[in-house]
């Protein structure tokens, strides 16, 4: 069978890429920006060609004829009716989002599914558990959107018991799936274009929850999720006692890791004991408190709770701290412009850059990073900034007088954490 990726580069496709061509289907794609992660996947054997106008999937669909077209959500959300969708419709080929594909893979494979959702952590969580099964020899296949330095982002073998996968909320994406077992990571609200109200977010992931087996969580999501109401019978409350023995940096790293063992001890009947052990091992992932060079560290928090948990586990290092802040999506920032007001406190110095736009809605109107910097309650530490030499010489100063810079960065290419990776530091 021949599947056709639209947006083959993005974290939830890129791996369903070479998932799919590990379980032998003749896998081909499209995106429209070109990353070395292409180029990863073109030495897997797959054809990628660059742009979405539609001949491009022509053209590999004339080679050889297209069986299913897959699409990622943010290319139907661009543009539902675009060139790929016409093309698809042209020549009759099956067409739907990679939840639908990922599940005809569980099925097909009998995969029992571990799946790990929630606002925050779930890729750390994620590949906290794919690290704790390879450490155990044991095999599993895997989807994790985000780069480890012990495997690749997506993994398939046949004879694998588990499929481990990071199951987002995205475009109710989770909503496809009916877990053995669920990991609820942390919860508080998100992706407001599909989800215009907390109570809305809420019940997406009861419905989750209720589509599940098993659900570890904790109990102040569990209570974030249905107050007093009694406890789903699939529901298990952990507790912190695991999380108090990870020696990982960052109270938020302990706690994901927590649930990754309550998890293994669950489906592995292996000794706690032994499974932390193992977590107190784990190598971290890209792009998570990561450092480029000493005294510079990228992260990808772009939510309230996210950058708050980053700042924790930086002061833990070094309490001279300079963030570099570039915020996800104006959209986003219409919702979370007054957490401002706190979220920075205890830094000495921010630098303030336009938001990396994607999936942008023109009802937002556009924030000017001053304005955005003026919501803060200790706005004169910061300065709106360009990804240009001024900044790059004011990092190095920074770096020079031992202050800890973070780099606060969720976009892909051309976002402050692509800038970063391919400048030379002294």
């Amino acid at each position: 069978m021949h599947i056709f990726l639209s947006g083959i580069g993005g974290a939830g496709i890129g791996p369903l890429a070479r998932i799919a061509l590990e379980l032998g289907y003749q896998v081909s794609g499209s995106d429209m920006k070109e990353s070395p992660y292409l180029d990863d996947l073109r030495q897997l054997g797959i054809n990628i060609l660059p742009g979405q106008d539609g001949t491009q999937m022509e053209a590999i669909h004339k080679q050889h004829e297209i069986d299913w077209f897959v699409y990622a959500s943010a290319v139907s959300m661009a543009n539902p009716d675009g060139p790929e969708f016409q093309v698809a419709r042209k020549y009759h080929i099956k067409s739907t989002k990679r939840d639908e594909f990922l599940n005809h893979i569980i099925q097909e494979a009998g995969f029992k599914l571990l799946a790990i959702a929630g606002t925050h952590g779930k890729t750390t969580t994620t590949a906290m558990c794919v690290w704790l099964f390879q450490q155990l020899n044991l095999k599993a296949s895997w989807s994790v959107g985000g780069k480890m330095p012990f495997a690749n982002m997506g993994h398939a073998q046949m004879d694998a018991e588990w499929f481990i996968y990071e199951c987002d909320e995205f475009d109710r994406n989770f909503l496809a799936f009916r877990p053995d077992k669920s990991i609820i990571s942390g919860l508080a609200y998100d992706h407001h274009e599909i989800y215009p109200s907390q109570e809305l977010y809420n019940q997406a992931f009861i419905q989750f929850i209720d589509q599940s087996e098993q659900v570890l969580i904790y109990q102040n999501d569990f209570e974030r999720l249905y107050g007093n109401k009694h406890v789903p019978l699939n529901l298990k409350i952990v507790d912190n006692r695991y999380a108090e023995n990870v020696s990982l940096a960052g109270w938020v790293n302990q706690l994901d890791a927590g649930l990754a063992v309550h998890a293994l001890a669950d489906i592995t009947n292996q000794p706690v004991d032994k499974l932390l052990e193992i977590i107190n091992r784990f190598p971290g992932i890209a792009r998570r408190f990561e450092y480029l060079t000493p005294n510079l560290v990228t992260d990808y928090a772009h939510t309230p709770e996210k950058i708050a948990g980053c700042l924790a586990m930086a002061k833990e290092k070094n309490e001279h701290m300079v963030v570099v802040y570039e915020p996800l999506t104006n959209r986003r920032q219409h919702f979370i412009k007054s957490a401002y007001e706190s979220l920075f406190a205890g830094i000495e110095k921010l630098y303030w850059l336009p938001a990396y736009q994607a999936r942008e809605h023109p009802e937002y109107r556009n924030f000017e990073p001053q304005e955005l910097i003026n919501y803060m309650g200790n706005p004169e530490i910061a300065t709106p900034a360009a990804l240009d030499n001024n900044l790059k010489h004011a990092i190095e100063e920074h770096r020079a007088n031992n202050q800890l810079v973070i780099a606060l960065s969720g976009g892909g290419a051309g976002s402050l954490d692509a800038w970063l990776r391919v400048q030379k530091w002294s």
